[in-house]
């Protein structure tokens, strides 16, 4: 009886001893997950190399758009102040049609002095904008660019292809190689045919 008592406790102590040591394997086991996994010298130096080239590609990047940043500033700072600045070219242009429209003054010496003058001064100022890259559109006569024309109003004239300029009603200027404002202007088209047959039945008469 005594001897079975103790074949039991000795294989009690062992089911303890073989739990434990299982719950010994599975703590081995979490902290071996748990722990990160090392790199070789090889990889550390390609995460290097990698985080260097990326590194001098953002240097270089930010670079490039520095130095185009400068070179717009440099080139195109004046912008604005250009555009307004075009005011005066129209306001001598719109005091030269005023002039001429005054019948007051018309086919006088003062009125030749005065547009004399005004041509003079809207040369000077010409000349000063085309110094700084400033430069009008040779629109009269071209064909519509949307680019660079605004088109107001159509004209008819058969004498002009469709959409060729016929009329300046604003001067359009660059700036450098961009477009500062747009020429606003009237181009071509064909009359229609009714008033075309029209036309020509008065010249008919005219002609009688």
């Amino acid at each position: 009886m005594e001897k079975e008592q103790n074949q039991n406790l000795e294989k009690d102590e062992a089911k303890d001893v073989s739990l434990e040591n299982g719950n010994q394997n599975l703590d081995n086991e979490k902290n071996d997950k748990s722990k990160p996994i090392e790199k070789t010298p090889e990889e550390r130096i390609l995460e290097l190399e990698d985080k260097v080239t990326r590194t001098f590609a953002e240097m270089e990047n930010q670079r490039r758009r520095y130095e185009k940043e400068k070179i717009d500033a440099f080139e195109y700072g004046g912008f604005i102040f250009a555009k307004e600045a075009l005011n005066l070219i129209d306001n001598l242009e719109r005091s030269k049609e005023t002039l001429k429209n005054d019948q007051s003054l018309k086919d006088t010496e003062a009125l030749k002095k005065i547009l004399e003058h005004l041509d003079i001064i809207y040369k000077d100022l010409i000349s000063v904008f085309s110094k700084n890259n400033i430069k009008p559109l040779d629109s009269l006569n071209k064909k519509l660019d949307p680019n660079f024309h605004q088109a107001m109003v159509e004209i008819e004239d058969d004498d002009k292809e469709p959409g060729t300029i016929v009329q300046e009603i604003q001067r359009g200027f660059t700036i450098k190689d961009r477009l500062l404002r747009p020429a606003l202007v009237g181009v071509s088209k064909k009359t229609k045919p009714e008033d075309k047959k029209s036309k020509e039945n008065k010249e008919n008469l005219e002609k009688k």
